[in-house]
Formats: structure tokens, sequence, C-alpha cells
């Protein structure tokens, strides 16, 4: 059943939504239970929201409940009292049914006195330690590579690795290694210990970036590199496992690929134009896209394999948002990670990686693919003609994608040209042109006054 929203109960049907029954957003309770209602709230609140029907029984049949006002500050008072609180709107239905309706909460996870819930189904299940944790790392509560590693032993500092950090991101070294490290956020003091003193140390991002072996702390520290022979990932012909720290294993992985990918050149008088098979710039965004979104808490190393006829990259971390709002909305699961590689060349422009990976394989006429089952999967596949099965087709489809993204633009801006076409989608001048010249092929657009005095396009 999908979503339904019950502003004005008077104009609802109330035999639909009995024959409908209990669902994902709906439930329905004979009468008031303080310790069951409180539950119940609780798990819409950490799911998708919904509403609690007092008053009918679990045969789908009004009963009725008697509705005061005592029992209505009773409910507000069960709402206050979750962790976090949570905020309710109460309903009356002809004065026998009490209809509390929970919205989605905004500072998940929530609890009661009872423990923690979540909706699933008709069902209000309560939470396993696990549940809960996965929760806190979704909502951003919990962020691995903000929190101290314990365990960290300061002779494994690596001081070269620092330094190169300090040369990529042009930050002088003119302060101690330790205030240096409290700027970059990633030498921190936690809360009061047990003898009531602030413990500063090094966090999970700090290890990463500048332990000698970071494996030794974070298991999964490392990223895996596999040379295929096929497309089936059966006969491998080369495999890496490196645990270099962050900027090594970015620049090891970047240049394991780029040393597997063969370059066509084209010569034009006195120019020499390259044409690889795989755009460097888009299998170097989905590396440190990986590294950035990695779900540290997780098992297994990022992988990143050549393939025959294309490039595989996968991370462990599922998207924080709904999957219609991927490529428009950029949520880093590693913040501070995220933050230390902005200041270098590896991640030029933060929330910009999923659109420069399409920019750069459309420009090279390569087609990609993003997938979010089980991991976090980024697929490039070979621009060479007639080797891999759905590459032509792949190469439409980001055609079709950027022209339709031109149109948009153009329909909700009118009376610009092609120089701002070009710096807005990020797309040589050239390939804006041979769009224009489809939208007006197509009628979809048409060009307003002359070329020579400012003329412009419009829908």
């Amino acid at each position: 059943m999908g979503r339904m929203y019950f502003i004005n109960m008077e104009k609802i049907k109330l035999e639909f939504i009995l024959s409908e029954g209990e669902g994902q957003y709906i439930e329905f309770k004979e009468n008031f239970n303080s310790k069951n209602l409180a539950s119940e709230i609780v798990a819409f609140a950490n799911s998708s929201g919904g509403k609690i029907f007092l008053g009918i029984d679990d045969n789908n049949e009004v009963i009725g409940v008697n509705v005061t006002n005592k029992l209505k500050s009773q409910i507000q008072d069960i709402a206050k009292n979750c962790d976090p609180q949570i905020n309710i709107d109460i309903e009356v239905f002809e004065d026998k049914i009490l209809i509390i309706d929970v919205k989605e909460g905004s500072n998940k996870p929530y609890s009661c006195s009872s423990g923690f819930y979540i909706r699933m189904g008709p069902n209000s299940q309560k939470m396993k330690r696990d549940d809960i944790m996965k929760l806190a790392i979704k909502e951003g509560k919990i962020r691995f590579d903000e929190q101290i590693c314990k365990n960290f032993d300061w002779k494994d500092f690596d001081e070269e690795k620092f330094e190169y950090y300090l040369k990529l991101a042009r930050i002088s070294n003119n302060l101690g290694r330790d205030d240096m490290l409290r700027n970059l956020k990633v030498l921190v003091s936690n809360d009061m210990t047990s003898g009531g003193l602030p413990e500063e140390g090094m966090t999970n991002a700090g290890v990463l970036f500048f332990a000698r072996n970071p494996y030794k702390y974070i298991f999964t520290s490392r990223i895996r590199c596999i040379h295929f022979n096929d497309d089936d990932r059966v006969d491998i012909l080369d495999k890496k496992e490196v645990d270099r720290g962050i900027m090594g294993n970015i620049e090891f992985a970047v240049n394991y690929i780029k040393d597997l990918v063969p370059v066509r050149f084209e010569i034009k008088k006195l120019a020499r134009d390259e044409f690889p098979e795989f755009p460097e710039d888009a299998y170097r965004e989905a590396v440190v896209n990986a590294v950035v979104h990695r779900d540290y808490f997780n098992g297994g190393e990022i992988a990143v394999e050549k393939l025959k006829n294309s490039i595989v990259i996968n991370n462990k971390g599922e998207l924080l948002f709904d999957e219609d709002k991927f490529g428009s909305v950029s949520e880093p699961r590693n913040r501070l990670i995220a933050d230390l590689l902005s200041k270098t060349e590896h991640m030029e422009k933060a929330g910009t990686g999923i659109k420069r990976i399409k920019v750069a394989c459309m420009k090279n006429s390569n087609r990609v693919k993003f997938e979010f089952y089980d991991s976090f999967w980024v697929r490039i596949f070979s621009n060479k003609v007639g080797v891999n099965e759905g590459v032509s087709e792949g190469v439409s489809e980001g055609v079709s994608e950027g022209v339709s993204e031109l149109f948009d633009y153009i329909d909700r801006n009118p009376g610009k040209r092609v120089p701002c076409f070009e710096k807005k989608l990020d797309v040589p001048a050239k390939t804006i042109e041979r769009w224009l010249a489809q939208l007006k092929r197509n009628n979809k657009i048409e060009f307003k006054g002359s070329s020579k005095t400012g003329g412009y396009y419009k829908r």
C-alpha cells in the first residue's frame, strides 16, 4: 500500500482505510495502552511516519474509544517523554476514533522506556544493537572518521605522509605538528574520562591519512586492485592490495588503472589529441568518491577492477538518502575525510563528483552506470566501437541525457546563449552546438533575433 496522508478525516471514507488494514503507515489499536503506544510512536518516527488509530480492533472493526482531553494529554506526554521528544498531531473522527499522526523524525534514532523500535510492514519491531548502530550511522549521529582511535600508538605516525599531505594541500608548516593536526581536526579531545579529565587523541581519519600501517588499527583501510582478462571476473591477470593511507591508496589505484588503459592518438596539424579508452577524470572521481563515502564500520576493502571492457569500482556504503535524489544531493558519510581531501587536487569540487564522472564519460563517449545493491558500484564501459555489448546504446543514452539537460535549462532560462550553456553544464561549446542542432531539428527550440546582434535560444 502506498503512503497516505489523512489531512481531514471527514473527507476520507473510513471503509477504505478499514479494508486496506494495517501496513507500513497504518496501525490500529483497540484501546489506550501507554507502553504499547510509546513503542508504536517511536517506530513510526524512526521510519517514514504513519498514523495510529485508537478505537479499531484486530479485526478492523470500529469499537470506538472514549475521547477526552485527559486522553489527548496523556498521549502528548508519551510523545514528549520519548528520547528525543517526538512531535505528533491528534485528530478525532466522529467522536469515537482518535488518530495520532506521527511524522518521520528528523533526529533519529528515537527511543522510549522499553527501547528502540522501527516499523517493518504492518509490525513495529524492537531494534537490536546493530540495527540501532546502522540507523545512527545513516542519520549521521555516529561518524567513523571523527571518532578517536583509542589504541593508536604515536610511534606509528608517519612524518613523510604528513609532510606530503601538507604539500598537496598547499599548507605552510609554520606551526608545531600537534597544532597543525588540531587545526586539521584530526587531533581532538573527547568527552570527560572516568578521572574527570579531557582526553586528546588521533581520530580515525587521522590514522587513515597519517599512520604508517593504517590496517594495524582499521581493518577496512586497504584498497584492492585487480586486473581481469575477461568480463566475468574469472581469469585474473594481476592483483594488488595496498595499505598506503588514503592519499597513497588513491594515487596507487588511479595509476594502476591508468597503466592498463590504452590511448588512441589523432594528429591534426601540429596538435595531438588523446582519446583514452576510459577517461581518467571519471575513474579518479570514482575512486575518491569510494574513499569519501565508504562505510568504514563495514568489512571488506574498496575494490578497483579493470575488466576486459569496463572498469568497476565498488565500496561498502549505502546511500544516505533516497535513490531518486542521487546525483542532485551530496551528503558525505565521512565529513572529516571529505574536508581533508577537499584541500587537495584529488577533490577540487566537493559535492560534484557524480556529475563530473558523468560529464567526463559523456565527453569521451563512454557509458557509465551506477548501482546500489549490496554496495555502491560505478561501472564505466569501454568506448571502443563494437567491443562490448550495449556500449553504443549506453553512449546514446548519455547523449540523450545531455540533450535533455540542455533543453530543461533553456526552458527554465530563456534568453541564454552558448557560452552560458557551456559554463553551466560544464560541456565543451562544440558539444553544446551539436545538441542545439538536434533540438532545433526536432523543433524543440528556436533561435530568436540575429546571431550578429545577440540573439538567443528559447523553447
